[in-house]
């Protein structure tokens, strides 16, 4: 896995990271027609994290697709602190991917295209554990519908019809809501210094 980093005129508000670039070739009547595969993750940093997959005849425009797609399907991660709120196993075809929330200090303690994941998302403290295939789009769609399947106390206390101090201590509770205000803060500085205006506002 490498790292790239967009030298574009304007600096992009998020991170994006190439998991993995493939040469795929199809087979025409006059031989094979080679183009390239690249699967990037893209996040803000602040609990917020999308995949995308780009294809094309050039790297730097399969990347540019992928980019792309990744940020139309952003979605939010639900944070405690800076770990996740409970421990999840997320599946995907033959892809199967532990995550576990970890105490302040841990670091993130997986690899690969999950690491690049997650640290996209701007979780801290993480484990996980990849238990399936090895192949690494399962790996992160898998990692993917772990987080997607990851629920706040509100949410919890709120499909169970009860008050959020009956599904949660105040502790967990607390650590949610700095989180989420910790994220919020975060994309407003992003948006002021990309744009010049706050998350929000009209202009």
């Amino acid at each position: 896995m490498r790292r790239y980093d967009a030298k574009n005129e304007e600096k992009s508000p998020f991170e994006e990271r190439v998991i993995s670039i493939n040469r795929v070739a199809k087979v025409v009547k006059g031989g094979r027609r080679f183009s390239f595969a690249a699967l990037v993750v893209v996040g803000d940093g602040a609990g917020r994290v999308g995949v995308g997959y780009g294809k094309a005849k050039e790297v730097p425009a399969a990347i540019a697709k992928g980019v792309e797609e990744a940020r139309r399907k952003m979605f939010e991660v639900p944070m405690m602190g800076q770990t996740i709120p409970h421990e999840i196993t997320g599946e995907a075809g033959a892809g199967r991917v532990l995550l576990k929330p970890a105490a302040p200090g841990t670091g993130v303690i997986a690899g690969g295209p999950v690491r690049a994941l997650v640290e996209c998302a701007g979780i801290k403290d993480i484990l996980s554990k990849s238990m399936g295939s090895a192949n690494q789009i399962n790996i992160l769609k898998a990692a993917v519908a772990g987080l997607q399947g990851l629920r706040t106390p509100q949410q919890i206390a709120t499909a169970r019809g009860r008050e959020l101090h009956q599904v949660a201590p105040r502790p967990m509770v607390e650590a949610v809501a700095a989180a989420q205000e910790r994220m919020t803060a975060a994309r407003a500085e992003a948006l002021s210094e990309q744009y010049g205006m706050t998350e929000g506002s009209g202009s």
